[in-house]
């Protein structure tokens, strides 16, 4: 381990150690359940934690903001989550039992969208449109550009970005 590796996991553990407590009672308040709160405080610093290898220093002049704005997003993520598995176990009902996975494939199946869902919600607003478009509905690149109000050259340029992202996915 490095000494910039040891000096970002000690500047971790003061941040955890001195702010794990109010990020708890925010969360608490803000999601009006402990367990839920105490589970997306966790996951902030676990984010927090996986990204060090891309900041090199975690000196913060506003820890407490930085934490809600990672917080926040955690908590976005969460609930979209919440929704992803919503609406395919709603889809999942309408399959008759003898076609429905099993529940191992079930969780794979999950999980797979889950990784589709972040893939996706990682590219830019328009590339992520076109192709939904095209994928969803069937459209032509004309007619997305039309829709988008771009070239069809700059559809097909979002499209291999899309599909590039989609090879890229480690299904």
């Amino acid at each position: 381990m490095s000494a910039t590796d040891t000096v970002l996991q000690q500047q971790v553990h003061t941040l955890y150690s001195n702010h794990h407590g109010w990020l708890f009672g925010w969360l608490r308040k803000k999601l009006g359940c402990a367990h839920n709160a105490a589970d997306i405080a966790q996951d902030t610093f676990l984010r927090i934690l996986t990204a060090q290898d891309k900041r090199s220093d975690l000196d913060l002049r506003e820890p407490r903001a930085y934490l809600t704005t990672v917080a926040g997003r955690v908590i976005l993520n969460h609930y979209r989550r919440l929704s992803l598995e919503r609406a395919y176990l709603e889809a999942l009902a309408l399959v008759p039992d003898m076609y429905a996975p099993a529940p191992e494939d079930r969780l794979i199946i999950l999980e797979t969208l889950h990784e589709i869902d972040a893939m996706l919600d990682a590219l830019p607003h328009k590339a992520r449109t076109a192709f939904l478009l095209a994928q969803f509905e069937g459209l032509s690149y004309a007619e997305i550009s039309v829709r988008l109000d771009v070239s069809v050259r700059t559809v097909k340029r979002y499209m291999a970005q899309a599909f590039e992202e989609c090879i890229m996915l480690d299904l």
